[in-house]
């Protein structure tokens, strides 16, 4: 990543997942921790949820950053009409593993770009997920080995969460790891960010 004297573009995210999706573009950037209430507000949707924090991350960032471009990304998982976020400890996620078992559910990632004009850009990339039926001694075998409390349903896609798994659906394949990065590519671009111009050569 880049030092303070590169100001190009800033990740509003202490996600080491998302940092490392981001490195495979090549392009030095800053790492920021936004300082924003993630609670959920009455009647929200999950969709709604995700956007509207990807928003406010980048805002808060961008406020003190006027000549970069921000990026901001939030992911919650929808499970019928109820919203998983990251589960924070083993007996959180165990229970989510075991809500999700035999369930489909959607990822919403949601990735927002603020320009050095202030111009916002914010869209969500859903991924569909069915997860097979899943036995106790399943789920604690998988909590052990990937510890997944950081993740929101408790599943790491680029891990061992296949073995959880019956299908995956999306539009982009690094959306349920927390930044998707076609949608990003895009939104960078529109806003003035060449991401190939900046680019530098592999090591």
């Amino acid at each position: 990543m880049a030092d303070a004297a590169t100001p190009s573009l800033i990740l509003a995210s202490t996600s080491r997942y998302r940092a490392e999706l981001l490195q495979r573009l090549r392009v030095p950037f800053l790492q920021r921790a936004p300082d924003v209430d993630e609670t959920r507000r009455d009647g929200e949707s999950p969709v709604d949820l995700a956007l509207r924090l990807a928003s406010e991350k980048a805002c808060a960032i961008a406020r003190s950053a006027p000549q970069s471009w921000v990026i901001g990304s939030d992911q919650v998982c929808m499970l019928n009409d109820a919203a998983l976020g990251k589960p924070g400890s083993h007996a959180a996620a165990l229970n989510q593993l075991q809500r999700l078992s035999g369930q489909k559910a959607v990822f919403h990632t949601a990735v927002c770009v603020i320009s050095p004009d202030g111009a916002e850009q914010v869209r969500n990339c859903p991924t569909e997920v069915e997860f097979r039926p899943l036995s106790l001694p399943e789920i604690e075998a998988y909590l052990r080995l990937d510890k997944p409390y950081d993740c929101a349903g408790s599943a790491k896609s680029e891990a061992l969460g296949p073995v959880l798994l019956k299908h995956m659906r999306s539009d982009d394949p690094t959306a349920l790891i927390g930044l998707p990065l076609i949608d990003l590519c895009d939104l960078l671009r529109r806003s003035g960010f060449d991401v190939l111009a900046r680019a530098q050569p592999s090591a």
